[in-house]
């Protein structure tokens, strides 16, 4: 069986954290998933006669909490029409005045944005509109390493000496108190775009466009670049003269919804409401996008031709682009973003490409390292509920990854620190947590050790004092001791309906694709068949013999799996007449033939 061209990679972290539990080692082999299986509901039929599709995706839709038709109908399809007008944003209206008596006056504008791949999207949809409105604008990126996480005061007086008299953050800037007043100090206008989690006060500006900013406003969960979307929208209509975008500012927005996608699939926001809408239409727009590095990006990634989803952006695209921040600069990224050169753009990609590349060794190297030094600290017991690791070697742009690795593995809110990140005795960290974990809450109850901290529930970075470190790991593991019980710790796989094999027919599965693009919030469905049988041996494929390719059957149907880093199973596999599989049906073409198959997420024994 041909491996699908989208999993002849290794398979790394989903975003879902519905991750295969393949390895069956003493690193692993403790932690079983809880299988949540949904049960049929007696809806389902009605719902599926409503909206004339099977009764199969009816319940999935059920399951995502769309039990009338309507709402299930507009969920199904999306339309660019749904998306929330731009002048209901917070804070947009005097942010547009403010960037347009910029722009009348000939100020030179600077769109600082963050690293990541939401805060570079942001920033290019940006930049681009307002030099295709002819600003004098400009855009800084600060250093992973060097100047960390949001807006810092040298980053301020730098660009203050270049003549920048307005700041526009992007995906950043909310909590930047003490950078604000120096703005203000300096002579500098600022607006803040933004949509991490505020304080109760608010730094000083001129405008501050957050979705927060008013409970009602619909999108809660709006990502950096779509609140940069929404800004860019706002001032394409301030500069518009009729009813319709003019056509360069039309075509210029129907690419940003494409960058306003990637930065959104990205930062794992809710992919419901607005940000389904936008997000749909992005990534059908996307092989077409006439952004010349956008197109650069797709080729060097081989995915040109491609019919792209939330699993392209988030496995390929994405991380070539995190590549430029995490192991070097990321403001090469946002040059790729904005490039109207192909040739130019096509030599970042393949760079950005091999950073990509050397990011993946570091990894590597990390999580072995990190996993070996949570089996000899016993920090896998099952009385333990946090995960703390310091090591002086580590790449600070790589911890946070990794991080998110060892949560899939220990299903433990973790933080991983760079004890010598700064050479100065100031160290890095980068923590990811569990459902159910608000991480910014623990870290806040144990910030008296910090230097500094920032981030949301489920993510975050703080520096810390190298001598503090033990310290703040033992109170972490206190707060999480007292807000996490076993049952919270145990990795649960939610599963939407126990099926028999022989409903997975070629026009089902397709049905089921309508239920994209997948992320957080609406994740890929997932089902299960009990008491199956192998209909041939088991085979391990891939470079390093981890991957595991089975027929299994039910006596209704067979059906061919891959199951990635299941490698090790293959012996268990044939000592067990009968067993139980959890897997995402897809279909696979392969010399122009197309049939069912399963990608497996957990095998159990009975």
């Amino acid at each position: 069986m041909q491996l699908p061209a989208r999993m002849q990679t290794d398979y790394k972290h989903d975003k879902t954290r519905l991750v295969p539990i393949g390895r069956q080692s003493k690193l692993d082999s403790y932690r079983k998933k809880q299988w949540v299986i949904r049960p049929p509901d007696d809806r389902s039929a009605q719902l599926a006669k409503s909206l004339k599709v099977s009764p199969l995706l009816a319940q999935v839709l059920i399951n995502r909490g769309l039990t009338d038709a309507q709402s299930a109908s507009v969920f199904l399809r999306p339309k660019l029409t749904q998306l929330i007008d731009p002048a209901e944003m917070p804070g947009i209206e005097p942010a547009v005045q403010r960037i347009k008596l910029a722009i009348a006056n000939k100020e030179k504008i600077t769109v600082y944005g963050d690293y990541d791949v939401d805060g570079i999207t942001g920033v290019a949809i940006l930049w681009q509109l307002l030099t295709l409105l002819g600003a004098d604008v400009d855009y800084y990126i600060p250093h992973r390493i060097d100047e960390g996480y949001g807006l810092n005061a040298e980053a301020i007086r730098t660009l203050e000496k270049s003549g920048t008299k307005l700041l526009v953050t992007v995906d950043c800037g909310i909590t930047a108190f003490s950078s604000a007043e120096l703005a203000g100090q300096l002579g500098l206008d600022l607006i803040i775009t933004d949509h991490h989690q505020p304080d109760p006060d608010f730094p000083k500006a001129v405008s501050i466009v957050h979705p927060a900013l008013k409970k009602s406003y619909p999108n809660q969960n709006s990502a950096g670049a779509m609140v940069a979307f929404k800004l860019a929208w706002a001032i394409a209509n301030e500069f518009n003269s009729g009813r319709r975008l003019e056509p360069s500012l039309r075509e210029f927005m129907l690419n940003a919804t494409s960058l306003a996608a990637m930065g959104t699939i990205a930062d794992i926001v809710d992919l419901r409401g607005e940000n389904r809408v936008l997000t749909s239409f992005g990534l059908k727009s996307l092989p077409e996008c006439k952004l010349s590095g956008i197109q650069a990006l797709i080729e060097s990634a081989g995915l040109t031709g491609h019919r792209l989803d939330s699993f392209h952006i988030g496995f390929r695209l994405a991380p070539m682009l995190n590549a430029a921040g995490r192991m070097g600069h990321a403001r090469l990224a946002v040059e790729l973003l904005t490039s109207e050169k192909p040739i130019r753009s096509m030599q970042i990609a393949e760079y950005l490409k091999e950073q990509n590349k050397q990011r993946q060794q570091y990894e590597r190297r990390i999580f072995k390292q990190a996993c070996e030094m949570i089996i000899e600290r016993n920090l896998h017991h099952p009385d333990r509920k946090s995960i703390v690791l310091a090591n002086e070697n580590w790449h600070t742009g790589v911890i946070g990854i990794v991080a998110s690795r060892i949560v899939d593995k220990f299903y433990r809110p973790t933080i991983m620190i760079n004890a010598g990140a700064a050479g100065n005795g100031i160290a890095q960290g980068s923590a990811r947590s569990i459902h159910g974990f608000c991480l910014l809450s623990a870290i806040k109850a144990c910030s008296h050790h910090l230097v500094s901290f920032g981030g949301h529930k489920m993510a975050a970075g703080i520096t810390i004092e190298t001598e503090k470190i033990e310290r703040f790991a033992a109170e972490f593991e206190t707060y999480a001791k007292q807000n996490l019980n076993e049952n919270d710790v145990s990795a649960k796989l939610d599963i939407d309906a126990a099926v028999p094999l022989a409903e997975f027919r070629k026009e089902m599965v397709s049905e089921l694709q309508m239920l994209g693009p997948f992320g957080e919030g609406n994740p890929k469905p997932i089902f299960a068949t009990k008491g199956v049988r192998l209909a041939s041996p088991p085979k391990r494929v891939g470079s390093g013999r981890e991957h595991l390719q089975i027929a299994i059957t039910d006596s209704t149907a067979a059906v061919r799996c891959i199951g990635f880093r299941f490698g090790k199973l293959e012996k268990k596999l044939l000592e067990h007449e009968f067993f139980n599989v959890a897997y995402q049906p897809q279909l696979n073409t392969y010399n122009a033939n197309t049939n069912v198959e399963f990608v497996l997420t957990d095998i159990q024994f009975e």
